[in-house]
């Protein structure tokens, strides 16, 4: 059991190690500007959150039900979008986000699917709370 544990220390890149441990970024924001969820096939579900200051993307949070995976690509999704203009976020890919970790396992690649999905939710979200703010104070999470 010993080996286990130091193999996957072992096997994984700092950056994958300090995306699936980061916490600082998870938290249910109250009135985002801009909200999406997704639920995979795995049954695992990520809900990000964004505040907008203009076309920046100001802050950022996320909600994640599933295994570190799904939550290491949602931290790496927020780490590449916090502070970069909207139309920057549009342009992280699913490959962008596993390509970032180096070792986020092939058979998990659907966990970055999923966080990237969850952006492009609340990026449209965001867009559309613009289109029609009134829709934004009828909104349930």
């Amino acid at each position: 059991m010993h080996g286990e544990a130091s193999d996957f220390w072992q096997r994984h890149s700092l950056k994958y190690l300090e995306m699936a441990f980061r916490t600082d970024k998870q938290e249910i924001m109250a009135h985002p500007d801009g909200y999406g969820k997704k639920t995979g096939d795995c049954g695992d579900t990520v809900e990000l959150f964004i505040k907008a200051n203009g076309d920046i993307l100001e802050t950022m949070s996320y909600h994640v039900n599933g295994c570190m995976n799904t939550a290491a690509a949602a931290n790496t999704v927020i780490h590449l979008a916090e502070c970069k203009a909207v139309d920057q976020a549009w342009d992280i890919s699913p490959e962008t986000v596993f390509n970032y970790l180096e070792t986020l396992p092939e058979d998990h690649f659907h966990c970055a699917e999923l966080a990237v999905g969850a952006l492009y939710l609340a990026l449209s979200d965001l867009q559309e709370n613009r289109r029609s703010p009134w829709k934004k104070t009828y909104r349930k999470f």
